[in-house]
């Protein structure tokens, strides 16, 4: 079984911003916190701040970077979003494996 994975926390995410700031390297932040320097580098990217309007406040910040986390996990999925998509699928499920006249096998 694979290792558990957990969220990084507000608290992580503003030392990251701190040690940023400080520019402490990568492989430093993620020895501090036990994550892999992967994790660290992912978050950074992926919850970058950049407005066309604000230029010059491009950067990482925690509590922003955890507010865009969060958003990201509770958007509602494409079956809850798609009734009708959902329908179909229920339907496809309940009608267990492919037909016979669907299969090149039979």
């Amino acid at each position: 079984m694979g290792a558990v994975y957990t969220q990084l926390s507000v608290k992580e995410r503003v030392q990251i911003e701190r040690w940023k700031l400080a520019k402490i390297p990568v492989r430093e932040m993620a020895r501090v916190l036990q994550r892999s320097k992967a994790t660290i580098y992912r978050e950074i990217k992926r919850n970058w701040f950049s407005d066309e309007c604000l230029p010059g406040y491009d950067g990482y910040y925690g509590a922003a970077a955890h507010q865009k986390a969060a958003n990201r996990r509770a958007r509602q999925r494409k079956l809850i979003r798609h009734p009708e998509l959902r329908k179909q699928v229920v339907e496809r499920i309940k009608n267990g494996p492919l037909s016979a006249a669907c299969c090149a096998c039979a």
